[in-house]
């Protein structure tokens, strides 16, 4: 395990300088549900859309930057067949009933036109005042692309990213009829008008395997990542840095990961513990048959088994138990969560996307408590 100083020496020896922009914070749309207890057959609050209104609008009151959506073919963190709100649908309904925040939507190519999915995409640009930036996910746990009829390897759905990307960027950007021939994607006179607001959506890529870091150098603005312990993020930002360089471009890391605060240390370890207390067997088998077999990276180190989940003194991921996707939290008091927080922003990431169970509460505590501790502890480090 690298010590927070090895990681510095990554860094050429120095932690960021003046130049580090102030961490942004992004908040969660559960649109599998939520509720104080996950891993249960039915969430205890289902994702109406009143009450996501409720979370997104919370997060807007409280400051947070952006909301990210994701995008599921199944119910993802109770019984795979409860209740499940379709991104698109929900992100443009959403963004009809908030006026500040962004959205973060999460795309996976291969199941839609590209050229109907940019005239869309730029609708909602234009709906929403420029609001959106796109998150694309071109992976997939075991099954999830079949269940829609999509049969492709991990390679081939990276292929496919990269000509969705260029294929979009290349509607948006001309005021004619384009022409795109790509070996999958093939576009005649394709059109989109009017295009997205101002320069567009930014694109979020996430991952953690070679394929990924590819695509993102070569078509993303920020590499996202799921929570690890510092040494592996760290890792991880090394052999994206590696590819940036090549191509003398900035890189931009935001780091996904949940969070259980509470006034004391005790109180979130019990809280943690209570999350999973009415989990239900069904729910845990349905998420490791899903994992089993699966190419995904990240999810394979997000559902690694730790004595008791504790992946450090901060992290636990028992969450990844009847979750798909990111399932490590950090746990501690306000001052313990801004602190671990701090040490992956010294590391230099610049976005982080939270969540926490129950999401409107949560995203009060998390915004009062501790977030005005980091954005103050990175100001005096500026």
């Amino acid at each position: 395990m690298f010590t927070v100083l090895d990681i510095v020496d990554l860094h050429n020896g120095s932690m960021p300088s003046q130049s580090r922009p102030t961490p942004r914070f992004d908040w969660f749309v559960p649109i599998d549900g939520d509720g104080a207890h996950i891993g249960t057959v039915r969430a205890e609050r289902p994702p109406t859309f009143e009450y996501l209104k409720q979370v997104v609008q919370t997060a807007e009151d409280n400051g947070y930057y952006s909301l990210l959506i994701p995008t599921r073919f199944a119910n993802g963190l109770f019984e795979e067949t409860a209740p499940l709100a379709e991104t698109w649908t929900t992100a443009t309904a959403l963004a009809a009933v908030t006026s500040r925040i962004r959205f973060l939507i999460a795309v996976r190519p291969g199941f839609i036109s590209p050229g109907m999915w940019g005239q869309m995409a730029s609708a909602l640009s234009n709906i929403s005042g420029g609001r959106i930036d796109v998150n694309i996910v071109p992976g997939g746990i075991q099954g999830d692309f079949e269940r829609l009829g999509v049969h492709s390897d991990h390679d081939q759905r990276y292929a496919l990213a990269t000509e969705f990307i260029e294929a979009s960027k290349l509607l948006w950007s001309a005021p004619e009829p384009v022409d795109y021939d790509g070996k999958v994607i093939k576009l005649e006179q394709a059109m989109v008008s009017p295009s997205p607001v101002g320069d567009g959506p930014r694109w979020y890529v996430g991952g953690a395997s070679d394929n990924a870091l590819d695509l993102a150098d070569a078509q993303a603005d920020n590499l996202l990542m799921w929570i690890q312990p510092l040494d592996a993020i760290a890792g991880l930002m090394e052999r994206a840095r590696s590819r940036f360089e090549v191509n003398s471009r900035p890189p931009e890391f935001g780091l996904r990961t949940h969070v259980i605060v509470r006034d004391s240390e005790q109180e979130a370890w019990d809280a943690a513990e209570d999350l999973l207390s009415e989990a239900q067997i069904v729910v845990e088998q349905q998420r490791q048959t899903s994992f089993a077999g699966t190419a995904m990276v990240g999810q394979l180190a997000q559902s690694r088994s730790y004595e008791e989940h504790r992946v450090g003194d901060r992290l636990w991921n028992g969450i990844s138990t009847v979750r798909v996707n990111c399932g490590t939290a950090i746990v501690g008091n306000p001052q313990q969560v801004a602190d671990e927080l701090m040490a992956y922003w010294r590391l230099g990431i610049d976005e982080f996307i939270l969540s926490g169970y129950p999401h409107v509460e949560e995203a009060q505590r998390v915004a009062q408590t501790v977030l005005p501790r980091v954005r103050e502890a990175a100001d005096s480090e500026r």
